[in-house]
């Protein structure tokens, strides 16, 4: 007999109490800024009209407009 609590069972179904994950995810850009050589994430500002945000280290800002035609990409690296 197993001890409880020790393994892992990922064969059983979900529970159906459980939220999914994605009822709580936020919409976000992957950038690299290559100013600091850092990453941060971008959200959408409150128009939902860009995404916008900054360097984490010297504040450059960015700014991503969203629109038809765009991109699907979710990453990216601001100069």
């Amino acid at each position: 007999m197993q001890d409880k609590g020790k393994y892992l069972d990922l064969s059983t179904e979900r529970a159906n109490n459980v939220v999914s994950s994605s009822a709580s995810v936020k919409p976000f850009l992957g950038v690299n800024f290559a100013c600091c050589g850092v990453y941060s994430r971008v959200y959408p500002n409150a128009d939902r009209t860009a995404y916008a945000g900054h360097c984490p280290r010297c504040a450059r800002r960015v700014r991503f407009e969203i629109g038809p035609g765009g991109s699907d990409s979710r990453f990216f690296t601001a100069q």
